[in-house]
C-alpha cells in the first residue's frame, strides 16, 4: 500500500523526468505530500540518455576540433588532439549530478523506485509491483521512446539509439546515422569531430529540412566540412547485420553502406502500453494522452503534462506543463492556465548551433499572414569577425508595424539569445522594444538589437515618416 488511508498523499506522479520532476518539486515544496514513480533512472530521458550527456559530448568534440584548428597556427606543432574514454567522463559527470544534486531535491518526496511501471486499476487507483494506492490527483509525466523503423533485416539490439550510446567504450572508427533531425544532426557531427567517419542517411530532402533553408545550408556547409557525408532522398529497402560486427544499410540509390555502428534517430513513439490508460478512462492515441487546454485528461483527476501529450517534445516544454499542470490542479477556473499560450522556444546544439522560436515560415504563408524578414548577418558584426564566429545570422519574421511573429537564430550564441525574442513574443512586445533596450556588447545578443535597428531603418524610407523626422528636427 502506498498509506493506510485513501489519500496519504496529496498526489502521485508517474515518471520522473523533466516533467515530473517540476511537479514533485515544486509540489513537495509547498507542503503537499507527494509520492513518485519511477520505472528506471530519476531525471528521465534528458537527465540520462539524452539533453545533458549529448551536449556534454558535444562539448568535448567542439573543445578537440578547436585544439586542431590552433595547430595550423602554433608556431611549434602542439600535441595531438585525444579525448581519452569521453563516454567515462560523461557517465562520471552524470553520477555526480544524480547523487549531489537531483536526489538532494527529492527529500521532501516519498519515492517509489526502480520497483516496477505503474498501472492503473482504476481512475483513482494505482498500483506499482506490490503497492497499491489511491493519491487525490495522479499526473501521467512518463517520456517517448526511439522510434525503429520497420526495414527489414533490423535487428533493435544491434544498433545504436539515444538510449544505448552513451553506454560505448569508444568512438567507432564509422557510423552510419539514420535520420536528418535535431538527435541525428547533433550525434553526427559530435562523432565526426570525435574521429568517425560519418554517413547520414535520410529520407527527407536534408537535414533539417522543414526549417528555415538559409539555416539548414549554412548547417549542411559545416557537417560537411567536418567530413560528413550527407545522403538526402534515399529509400531503404534492408539492413544487414555482418558477421564480421558491421552493418550495411541498402537504399535504391546506392549501393550497400557498412559501418562499424549504425545509429538509429529516425523519431519517437509514446511509451504508454504499461499504465492501462483504459482502466481509467483516460483517452489516448498513437499521437499522444489526450488533455484539455490545462493539461487535464478525460479523467478530471489525472493530468498529463510533457512528452505523453505529444504537444511540444522538449524538456523545457515538459517542465514548464509540469508546473502550469500543477497551478492548474490546484485554482479555480478563472485562474487556470493555458499551455498552448505559452511559446516555446528550441535549439538544435550543432556548431554552429540552430534556435527558433515561432511559427515556420511556410505556416505564416499558409495562413496568408503578412510579414517581412529582417536578417542581420554575423559576418557583418565585429566581434564576431575578431572571435572567429562570424558564420550565421539572426532572421526576425515581422509585421510591417514591428509585431514579432518568429524568430530564428543560427550561430554563436544562439541558444541564449532565443530567449529575449521568446519573451518578446509571449508579452506581445514590438520591435521598438528590442530597439530601445541596452544590449550588453560585444555579446552576439547585441545582433539582436542591430535586427531591430535595421527594422526601424526600413521604417525611415517612407517618404512620408522621413518627411516628419525633418519637421521634427527643425523644431
Amino acid at each position: 500500500m502506498f498509506g493506510r488511508n485513501r489519500y496519504e498523499y496529496d498526489l502521485a506522479v508517474i515518471g520522473l523526468g523533466p516533467a515530473g520532476m517540476a511537479v514533485s518539486i515544486m509540489a513537495s515544496q509547498m507542503g503537499l505530500r507527494v509520492c513518485a514513480i519511477e520505472a528506471n533512472k530519476v531525471g528521465g530521458e534528458c537527465m540520462n540518455v539524452g539533453c545533458i550527456p549529448s551536449k556534454a559530448l558535444l562539448r568535448m568534440a567542439k573543445v578537440r576540433k578547436t585544439v586542431a584548428r590552433l595547430d595550423k597556427y602554433a608556431l611549434a606543432p602542439l600535441e595531438p588532439p585525444r579525448v581519452l574514454e569521453p563516454f567515462g567522463q560523461v557517465q562520471q559527470s552524470l553520477g555526480y549530478i544524480s547523487q549531489n544534486k537531483t536526489m538532494a531535491m527529492f527529500d521532501k518526496v516519498d519515492m517509489i523506485l526502480q520497483e516496477g511501471k505503474a498501472r492503473f486499476i482504476d481512475r483513482h487507483t494505482l498500483d506499482v509491483g506490490d503497492r497499491r494506492g489511491t493519491p487525490r490527483r495522479i499526473f501521467i509525466c512518463v517520456g517517448t521512446r526511439p522510434a525503429l523503423p520497420s526495414f527489414e533485416g533490423l535487428d533493435a539490439k544491434r544498433v545504436l539509439t539515444n538510449e544505448n550510446i552513451f553506454q560505448l567504450e569508444r568512438i567507432p572508427e564509422s557510423m552510419t546515422v539514420l535520420g536528418g533531425g535535431a538527435i541525428a544532426t547533433e550525434m553526427a557531427q559530435a562523432f565526426a569531430r570525435l574521429g568517425s567517419r560519418v554517413t547520414m542517411v535520410m529520407r527527407g530532402s536534408g537535414v533539417m529540412w522543414r526549417e528555415d533553408a538559409d539555416a539548414t545550408a549554412l548547417l549542411t556547409h559545416s557537417l560537411e566540412a567536418d567530413g560528413i557525408e550527407i545522403r538526402p532522398n534515399r529509400t531503404i529497402r534492408r539492413i544487414e547485420h555482418r558477421d564480421n560486427g558491421t552493418t550495411a544499410v541498402q537504399a535504391d540509390e546506392d549501393a550497400p553502406l557498412e559501418a562499424e555502428k549504425l545509429l538509429v534517430a529516425t523519431g519517437r513513439r509514446m511509451d504508454l502500453g504499461a499504465l492501462e490508460l483504459e482502466n481509467a478512462g483516460v483517452a489516448y492515441t498513437d499521437a499522444g494522452i489526450k488533455v484539455n487546454r490545462h493539461l487535464r485528461t478525460t479523467a478530471g483527476n489525472i493530468y498529463a503534462p510533457g512528452d505523453c501529450n505529444g504537444y511540444a517534445q522538449f524538456s523545457h516544454a515538459a517542465m514548464h506543463q509540469g508546473m502550469l499542470a500543477l497551478i492548474n490542479a490546484m485554482t479555480p477556473h478563472p485562474f487556470k492556465r493555458n499551455y498552448q499560450r505559452y511559446v516555446v522556444p528550441w535549439t538544435v546544439f550543432t556548431d554552429p548551433a540552430f534556435s527558433w522560436v515561432g511559427p515556420r515560415e511556410s505556416e505564416l504563408k499558409k495562413r496568408g499572414v503578412k510579414y517581412e524578414p529582417i536578417t542581420v548577418r554575423y559576418e557583418d558584426y565585429g566581434a564576431a569577425i575578431a572571435e572567429g564566429v562570424d558564420s550565421g545570422f539572426v532572421r526576425i519574421l515581422t509585421s510591417p508595424t514591428g509585431r514579432i511573429y518568429s524568430a530564428g537564430i543560427i550561430g554563436e550564441g544562439s541558444p541564449e539569445a532565443i530567449n529575449e525574442w521568446a519573451l518578446a513574443i509571449q508579452q506581445r512586445l514590438r520591435m521598438h522594444h528590442i530597439m530601445f533596450l541596452q544590449h550588453s556588447f560585444p555579446s552576439m545578443a547585441f545582433l539582436s538589437k542591430r535586427a531591430a535597428e535595421t527594422w526601424m531603418t526600413q521604417r525611415m524610407q517612407n517618404p512620408r515618416l522621413r518627411g516628419l523626422a525633418r519637421w521634427m528636427y527643425r523644431l
